[in-house]
């Protein structure tokens, strides 16, 4: 990834923007040369430029988060936090149901959360962890925010809240010694941020992290939220873009307030945001109060979905002044307030597996994902696409394959190609995954003109590879057991569902996860002669 240098937007002398020059050059040459940014800046764009409203965008970020397995693991944990989870109490254990019941929204917002985190924490820890709390602070703040708000897709400030402090991030990761001398000036009270920016560092660091976003491709109307407000109390925004921009400065400024306990909070500064901003976003103090303690609440459970919590001992010391102290009382006790144990759970079903990676319980989490469909089923508010992904995911998850898919009939092309799929490599293969109608007697024409499942615990054996069609040899030479699962509605051939392991798996399936395996191919048939 290329980082081109922006023009200065100070008004310096020519020494001091020589310099200015200098040090922001040498900033964006360490920044460019780290191998984990670019790929952290291309899955951001990625993820941000997904719509709530697109019905696609849905199926992208459940196979976005899924082809991560830690990625999984961590939104998995988030999901099911106190803070997080539904009021049905019931455990979360699929992105697509997470997605479902917290909304696109939210798993967006916290999968960006995550990424930052596994991107950056292992930088210079005290003030890169500092900056990545605030971070999601603020985000968390921003999502209260959106309850609020009369604006459309009003959500997407807790992505843009996300970012508003990637320029210091990024500083304090790769300069601390001029990050400590900056933030102290803030601490001080003499100095804004702006001010002690460009004192210290001779340029505006805001101007800085908006060349960093443009190059990572993110849309103009996050990066526009980065621009400064003018001075006292500000009007009632006009328009969406307007309300983003207060909102994300309220975000950020209310940090101190969102990591303090609420009888050590400043009351000046909170005195202060109400004036500046109360008017413009709506707020009184008792609404301002509710959204503080919400948004320290899901923050907290981010920090822990996100790994980023520390034990008291290896924490160490805060920022030095009680606004800024990152150790918060009984962290110990919010812990187990805020998190179920379920990873706990999850890493023993992870470890009990036969050699193929088929979980030992594999009938128990069947049974959680044919309740999980039925649930959303029931509800009426879901998308065929959505279910499909659900299942795909129960499959994968439930029986340790590595690639799953959906394959359906295409009358126009005269074939019958995979329309969805999870799992390592799914979009390389989904888009092999094709072959035609014509009838022909291989394994997956055979298994549908009979409407039989098929269980191939040894895909090396001759009289499978006898019935394997030469474009499935080169797709999958390597499939040590697969299954095909014709999708068959009174002699109409719509497809199959195809799923398979590198590994043999001689433990084969038992009757009772059969019959689970039927049940949500019975969901799917019905669910597609529904919608």
């Amino acid at each position: 990834m290329i980082i081109k240098v922006a023009p200065d937007k100070t008004d310096s002398t020519e020494s001091d923007n020589q310099e200015s020059v200098s040090f922001k050059e040498e900033l964006l040459a360490v920044v460019q040369s780290d191998p984990e940014l670019p790929t952290l800046g291309a899955s951001v764009a990625r993820i941000v430029q997904l719509s709530s409203s697109d019905d696609e965008s849905i199926r992208k970020l459940s196979h976005f988060v899924l082809s991560d397995v830690s990625l999984t693991q961590k939104i998995l944990r988030l999901s099911n936090s106190v803070s997080f989870r539904s009021s049905s109490n019931k455990a979360i254990t699929s992105i697509t149901k997470a997605i479902f019941l917290l909304g696109f929204n939210t798993v967006k917002a916290c999968a960006l959360a995550v990424l930052l985190v596994d991107s950056m924490a292992e930088k210079q820890a005290k003030h890169v962890r500092y900056e990545l709390v605030c971070a999601l602070s603020a985000s968390m703040m921003g999502r209260e925010l959106a309850q609020y708000s009369h604006f459309n897709d009003a959500e997407e400030i807790t992505v843009a809240a996300l970012f508003k402090n990637i320029g210091r991030l990024l500083l304090a990761a790769y300069f601390p010694d001029r990050y400590q001398e900056t933030m102290a000036l803030v601490q001080s009270g003499s100095h804004s941020f702006v001010e002690a920016s460009r004192e210290m560092l001779q340029f505006n660091l805001d101007d800085f992290a908006e060349d960093i976003l443009t190059q990572w491709e993110l849309p103009a109307s996050i990066i526009q939220t980065l621009k400064p407000q003018p001075e006292g109390v500000l009007k009632e925004p006009r328009t969406r873009q307007k309300w983003m921009q207060q909102a994300v400065e309220l975000c950020d400024k209310a940090v101190p307030l969102v990591l303090t306990p609420i009888e050590s909070r400043d009351a000046e500064l909170e005195g202060k945001l109400l004036t500046r901003f109360g008017k413009a976003l709506h707020m009184d103090k008792n609404r301002f109060n509710k959204m503080i303690a919400a948004a320290g609440k899901e923050a907290k459970a981010l920090e822990i979905g996100a790994e980023l919590i520390m034990s008291a001992q290896k924490r160490g010391a805060g920022m030095g002044s009680g606004n800024f102290e990152l150790d918060r009382v009984n962290e110990q006790e919010l812990i187990k307030e805020l998190v179920f144990n379920f990873e706990e759970k999850k890493g023993e079903h992870k470890a009990k597996c036969h050699p193929s990676g088929k979980p030992f319980n594999a009938s128990e989490l069947l049974l959680t994902g044919v309740q999980d469909v039925i649930e959303i089923m029931a509800s009426g508010k879901y998308k065929l696409s959505d279910l499909i992904t659900l299942v795909l995911e129960t499959f994968y998850n439930s029986l340790g394959f590595r690639f799953v898919a959906l394959c359906l009939r295409d009358r126009e092309k005269g074939q019958y190609r995979a329309r969805s799929s999870v799992g390592e490599n799914f979009s390389t293969y989904q888009k092999g995954f094709v072959f035609p109608i014509g009838e022909t007697t291989d394994l997956f024409h055979l298994a549908m003109k009979q409407n039989v499942d098929l269980v191939i615990s040894d895909a090396s054996v001759s009289k499978v590879r006898n019935l394997l069609p030469k474009w499935y040899v080169e797709l999958m030479p390597d499939v040590g057991s697969f299954m095909v699962l014709p999708l068959v509605s009174k002699g109409n051939r719509l497809g199959l569902f195809y799923a398979d392991r590198l590994q043999e798996a001689p433990e084969g399936i038992s009757t009772e996860e059969m019959r689970l395996i039927k049940t949500l191919k019975t969901q799917v048939l019905a669910a597609m002669y529904t919608r």
